[in-house]
Parts: structure tokens; C-alpha cells; sequence
């Protein structure tokens, strides 16, 4: 196995934590399942804690920085998982299908084993809250690149229920659009650490000079000022749920 996160994944845990307002929502859209598995499932962020919970996790160094109260993680991949059909009540994924090599055949596999529900935390891109495209355009490239769109959704998994999942201004989960209301936040290397777009991203330093600048100047805050009195922000994160018919 070679997950991109064995490489980039090293002290990812530390920015990297559950926000209790978005775990709210994924626990919602979870129902009354009561077995769990977690695909993509990371250092643990998310999943709840009252449900029987089974990880699946592909990166040893992913799995290696979990803590000691955190599900069983077993070592795979989402296009290949080592279950029987039905397996579980639900099957939960938190912003990991856009790493998956093949991605239909990751949500196929994540219908195979659920009984009743697949629940997904994923993305579109171009809303108020990803200004910082504008600079770093490499990284609008990389969204769009990145993108499901719901049609394939629907149609791995059928009907489709799609919530926004918005960020609040003081999110605790540092997940790559969650400073949308504290761009110095995107200057400290610890916090770009804990995002898989800017260890994939080469040449970010000219944008990010520039965002120093503008900071400096008060030019960000002209720009951007009509997001400094939101409570919350839509940066296009959505939740999918699919139930069983």
C-alpha cells in the first residue's frame, strides 16, 4: 500500500480535530444505526462515539496517530473493503472520496456493505467561503479537479438526500476552507500541515506572500469584509445521504 497520506499525514492529527457543531449533522444524517464503518476514516475525527464503529483506514501513519479511545482501524482500501454484504448499518465517509483512486468503486463498495444508509462529508467547489483561489488559482484547478459531482453520487447510490454543511467562523477542525474568517490562519506551516491540498500543491509561496501583504495593508479585509460579521460560512462542503429503498 502507498496512501497519499503515509507521506503528507505526519502530525495531522494535531489541526485536525472534530468540530462538535459538524459532527452534529453527520450524527443526524447516521439515523438510528448502530453499526458503523468509518472508510477513509484518518486519526478518528467524527466518528460517534454511542455507535459500534469499525475504521477502515489505508495509511499506517494515519492509523498510527489515533488515539487510544478511537474505533479499531483495519488497514484497507475503500475500493476493496474486506466485508460481507450488508455488514453494517451504515457506512460513513468524512472528506476522504476525493483521494480514493477509483471513486465509483468506492461508493459501490460502500453500498455493498451497508444495510440501510451511506453517509458522506464531500465537497463542491466555487462558494464565498474559498476566496483563497483567488490566490492560489492552483488550487481552484485542484478543487476541480477533485470534485464529485452528485450526478455520480445518485447514480452509485441512488436517491440522494444533499445537505450544506456549513463552517463556523471559529470552526476547531482545521480542514482546508475552515479559516475563511481567520486568513492569517493560512501563513502558519503548522496549519497548511494539516491540509492534503497544500502538501500536494507546489508554488503556493507567491500567493501566499501576496495574502501577507494584503493582510498587512487592510486590502483582504475591503475585499472580503462582507464575511467578518458571519456566524457561519457556506464553502461548499455537503452531506450525502443515501438510504436504502
Amino acid at each position: 500500500m502507498n496512501p497519499i497520506y503515509d507521506r503528507i499525514g505526519t502530525g495531522y492529527s494535531i489541526v485536525r480535530r472534530t468540530d462538535p457543531r459538524i459532527a452534529a449533522q453527520i450524527e443526524a444524517g447516521l439515523g438510528d444505526a448502530r453499526t458503523v464503518v468509518n472508510v477513509g476514516a484518518g486519526s478518528g475525527s467524527y466518528e460517534p462515539a454511542e455507535r459500534e464503529v469499525t475504521a477502515v483506514e489505508p495509511s499506517r501513519e494515519m492509523i498510527n496517530q489515533r488515539g487510544p479511545g478511537a474505533a479499531q482501524a483495519i488497514q484497507a482500501h475503500a475500493e476493496e473493503l474486506p466485508f460481507a454484504d450488508n455488514s453494517f448499518d451504515a457506512a460513513m465517509a468524512v472528506l476522504t472520496v476525493h483521494h480514493w483512486t477509483d471513486q465509483i468503486r468506492g461508493l459501490e463498495e460502500l453500498r455493498r456493505v451497508a444495510r440501510d444508509r451511506v453517509v458522506v462529508l464531500t465537497f463542491e467547489h466555487g462558494h464565498p467561503g474559498t476566496w483563497l483561489g483567488d490566490y492560489l488559482p492552483a488550487l481552484r484547478k485542484l478543487d476541480a479537479g477533485q470534485t464529485v459531482s452528485f450526478d455520480v453520487y445518485r447514480k452509485v447510490l441512488g436517491p440522494l438526500t444533499v445537505a450544506p454543511v456549513l463552517v463556523p467562523a471559529d470552526c476547531i477542525d482545521g480542514f482546508l476552507y475552515a479559516y475563511w474568517q481567520r486568513p492569517e490562519a493560512y501563513l502558519d506551516p503548522q496549519v497548511r500541515a494539516g491540509s492534503s491540498s497544500f502538501r500536494v500543491l507546489s508554488g503556493v509561496e507567491p500567493g501566499l506572500e501576496r495574502l501577507a501583504r494584503d493582510l498587512a495593508s487592510g486590502e483582504w479585509k475591503r475585499r472580503y469584509s462582507y464575511l467578518l460579521e458571519l456566524p457561519a460560512c457556506d464553502a461548499g462542503y455537503r452531506l450525502v445521504i443515501a438510504q436504502s429503498q
